[in-house]
């Protein structure tokens, strides 16, 4: 338990000790430039692909796996 313990921990320390940031996390330039670069952002409709499927009623299990079988056959 003390080893788990040092592992889970010991990434925590030396990650916080970390002198630079990653480079998407920092300005490449000053905010304030107007010339400064901006990242556009693109609005995706969350449904767009979204299909209506009304629910059916159970169909026999053996049937369907019979014709799954029959697709596929190989005779392996």
């Amino acid at each position: 338990m003390r080893h788990l313990l040092s592992v889970a921990i010991l990434p925590l320390i030396l990650g916080g000790c970390a002198s630079t940031y990653p480079s998407k996390v920092t300005a490449s330039r000053d905010p304030s430039d107007p010339s400064a670069e901006v990242f556009s952002t693109h609005h995706h409709n969350p449904i767009a692909g979204y299909q209506h499927r009304d629910p059916v009623d159970p169909r026999p299990w053996r049937k369907l796996n019979d014709d799954a079988a029959s697709e596929g056959s190989d005779a392996s």
